[in-house]
């Protein structure tokens, strides 16, 4: 079927008859009256006639015939959008799409991430809520799922990987549950990592041995362990009087993260530097072979992205449905995707990563 513009009208030009597929309905549902069905196969004759004079039954059938043949034929909007092929345009998904050419998706680009990585040996860093778990408005229920933490184990088992969270070290851990990776809470200032990865301390003073609950040795980082006794002092008041308790501590300060008020000591550390203590003390650091991969969606993920991109170390993956200023290289939309990424990288691996 053509269809050619008259005025603002489409018009049909095809004088092929009518019938039931030509409609799209099923042969069993008749789109008409049995008038109209005789009409448009070609049983009435189109020569001009005389007028007939239509009574008050006629008028009832022709009125019906009228109102069948408008019920089953498709309204204009209809037709634009059946021929003429107008979908509609969501504006968040064109932006989300306009988006991705500057921070183009992570799975899309897999085979460009894995060519910078070729004779590299990659470090792997998550962050937790909103990257391995999604958001929700209970946080004590941002439970990780089984097929994620398998996920999460099978990249462990294949390269060094450390969680990086906003929470408490032993929160995280109670989350992942999983040995023989690194465990860093509190933004970077509380890291823990089994020994065995560990080929020195950094020199870092407030490094100290331990072991974890299972018994293993372990190297516990914890560099404001100072301002404990401190944050533990001014802490059970936080709730109700946080601003104005601050204000006669002026070494600590109280910054925003999602839902959630934190104390924080005045000290130069970020995520960016729990990356940099971490490579450092994995033996990685300052080392043309090796490609970091940091993946995380929050605001104060965006200081460990800096620092990949900043010394060209690695690349920083925003996790985020919504277009957003990033200092990120690439994206992924959500958790799903998370863990189709990390799945990749182990088939990779496993497959080609050694050759």
């Amino acid at each position: 079927m053509d269809l050619k513009k008259n005025g603002s009208s489409p018009v049909l030009t095809d004088p092929a008859p009518l019938n039931n597929s030509r409609l799209g309905l099923p042969s069993n549902i008749k789109p008409y009256s049995s008038a109209a069905q005789a009409y448009s196969s070609g049983l009435y004759s189109t020569k001009p006639r005389r007028k007939a004079i239509l009574g008050k039954v006629d008028d009832v059938h022709a009125n019906g015939w009228l109102d069948a043949m408008k019920s089953s034929s498709p309204p204009r909007k209809q037709l634009n959008k059946d021929y003429i092929s107008e979908p509609a345009i969501d504006e968040n998904d064109m932006a989300y799409h306009t988006w991705l050419m500057s921070y183009p998706s992570a799975l899309t680009s897999f085979e460009q991430i894995i060519s910078s990585a070729k004779c590299k040996k990659i470090a792997l860093f998550l962050d937790y809520d909103g990257t391995l778990s999604p958001i929700v408005d209970n946080p004590d229920l941002a439970i990780m799922s089984n097929a994620m933490r398998s996920a999460v184990k099978h990249a462990s088992e294949c390269f060094p990987t450390a969680i990086i969270s906003g929470r408490s070290r032993e929160k995280v851990y109670k989350f992942v549950k999983l040995t023989g990776l690194c465990y860093s809470g509190s933004h970077g200032m509380d890291i823990m990592c089994p020994v065995r990865k560990f080929d020195s301390t950094g020199g870092h003073p407030n490094c100290i041995m331990t072991t974890d609950e299972q018994g293993k040795e372990v190297h516990l980082f914890q560099p404001a362990s100072e301002f404990l006794p401190m944050i533990n002092e001014v802490w059970p008041e936080v709730a109700q009087r946080v601003v104005n308790l601050l204000k006669d501590y002026p070494r600590l300060r109280v910054t925003h993260g999602r839902k959630v008020l934190e104390i924080r000591p005045v000290i130069d550390w970020n995520k960016g530097k729990a990356v940099e203590f971490l490579l450092e003390s994995l033996g990685l650091s300052n080392r043309e072979d090796v490609l970091s991969i940091y993946v995380g969606d929050d605001r104060t993920d965006e200081d460990a992205f800096e620092v990949l991109r900043e010394s060209n170390r690695g690349y920083g993956i925003l996790v985020s449905s919504i277009p957003k200023e990033t200092n990120a290289v690439y994206s992924l939309r959500d958790t799903s995707e998370v863990m189709k990424f990390l799945k990749s990288l182990v088939r990779w691996k496993k497959l080609d990563g050694d050759a």
